[in-house]
C-alpha cells in the first residue's frame, strides 16, 4: 500500500503525488510501488527494501545524500484469544525534501500520525517529524509492557489453582515476547546513541531537548523489560512447581479415598466366601452388625490419614 501525506494548517490530509515536504509512507509494498517511488524519487532500492525483512537490524545508514534508519518497533497479534507481542522493523528514509516510511504492518505507531493524534506534527519538518516517530515508538513499548505485566499478574491468579499447562504456555509467550522487546530496545538504544551525534539535531534545541527524552524513554523501556523478564523468569519456576504440588495433592486425595473405599470391598468379599460357620451367619440383624463395622473401620481409617494431613 502506498500513501502520500502532507501537513496543511496543522492537518495531516492525503496528497496525490510526491511533492515537496511530504511524507510517503509504504505499507508491505508491492513491486510496482516499490518501483514507482523509486522512479520518482530517485531512492536506493536497497534502502526501500530493508524493513520488508523481519530479521533486519536496527541501524542508520547513509548514502549518496539519503539516510536510512532503521528501528524495531512494536507489534500486538492475537493467538488463542491472547495477546502475544513481538516486534517488526520500520525504515525512515530521508531524501532532500521528502521523508519516506516502510513498514510490514499497517497497525503500527505511524497510525497515531496518520490519525491526527500527534501534537506539533509537520510533515515538513523531516528531523523533527523522525524523532517524534521515535518517541512515539519508545512510548508504546512502555504501553506494551504494562499490558504484559498485567497479564502476568492475571494468569498468576489463576495458576495456584491449575493442574494444566495452559497458563504456564501463556507465560512462556509473555517471556518470549519480553526477550523480542529486551533485544529490539537495546538495538534501539545504539541507533538513537548514533543520532545524537549528528549535528543538523545539535543546531536546533528543542530536537535535541527531544531526542534526549526519546533516549530517557528508551532506557526506561529497557530497565522495565529487564525487570519484568526477572519476575517472570522466577515465577515461571515457581508456577512449574505449584502446578506440581496441586497434582500432587489431588493424587494424594485420591489415593486416601481409594484405601477407604476398599475396606467395605475387603470386608463383605470376607463374608462373600463360600464358608462354614460364618459370623452373624444366622443372626437377623448380621447385615446391619457388618455394615457397621465397615463403617467404623472406614471412619477410624479416615481419621487416622486426616489426623496425618493424608486426606
Amino acid at each position: 500500500m502506498l500513501d502520500i501525506f502532507k501537513t496543511v494548517n496543522n492537518e495531516i490530509l492525503r496528497a496525490n503525488s510526491f511533492e515537496e515536504g511530504s511524507w510517503v509512507n509504504l505499507v508491505n509494498p508491492t513491486e510496482e510501488e516499490i518501483n514507482n517511488v523509486n522512479g520518482a524519487l530517485g531512492v536506493e532500492m536497497d534502502f526501500l527494501r530493508a524493513a520488508l525483512d523481519e530479521e533486519e537490524r536496527a541501524r542508520i545508514e547513509s548514502d549518496s545524500g539519503q539516510t536510512l534508519i532503521i528501528v524495531d518497533i512494536p507489534i500486538v497479534d492475537k493467538e488463542a484469544k491472547m495477546n502475544v507481542y513481538t516486534t517488526i522493523p520500520l525504515a525512515i528514509i530521508l531524501i532532500k525534501h521528502i521523508i519516506i516510511t516502510v513498514c510490514l504492518k499497517e497497525d503500527t505507531i505511524l497510525s497515531d500520525f496518520i490519525n491526527n493524534k500527534v501534537k506539533s506534527f509537520l510533515t515538513q519538518y523531516k528531523t523533527r517529524f523522525v524523532l517524534q516517530i521515535l518517541y512515539k515508538n519508545a512510548t508504546r513499548y512502555l504501553q506494551y509492557l504494562k499490558h504484559i505485566d498485567k497479564t502476568s499478574s492475571r494468569i498468576e491468579q489463576e495458576v495456584y489453582k491449575s493442574m494444566k499447562n495452559k497458563e504456564v504456555i501463556q507465560m512462556l509467550k509473555l517471556e518470549k515476547s519480553l526477550v523480542y522487546f529486551s533485544t529490539a530496545l537495546k538495538s534501539n538504544e545504539v541507533v538513537l546513541e548514533k543520532l545524537m551525534k549528528y549535528e543538523h539535531i545539535k543546531n536546533y534545541p528543542e530536537d535535541t531537548e527531544l531526542l534526549e527524552d526519546v533516549i530517557i524513554e528508551n532506557k526506561q523501556a529497557i530497565e522495565m523489560a529487564n525487570i519484568y523478564s526477572s519476575i517472570l523468569s522466577g515465577t515461571m519456576d515457581a508456577f512449574t512447581s505449584v502446578i506440581s504440588n496441586n497434582l500432587n495433592i489431588v493424587m494424594k486425595f485420591l489415593t486416601s479415598v481409594t484405601i477407604v473405599m476398599a475396606i467395605p470391598t475387603m470386608i463383605s468379599s470376607f463374608f462373600g466366601m463360600n464358608l462354614i460357620d460364618l459370623p452373624f451367619e444366622n443372626n437377623p440383624l448380621g447385615f446391619w452388625i457388618i455394615l457397621a463395622i465397615s463403617l467404623i473401620t472406614c471412619s477410624a481409617v479416615g481419621y487416622t490419614l486426616y489426623k496425618k494431613k493424608l486426606f
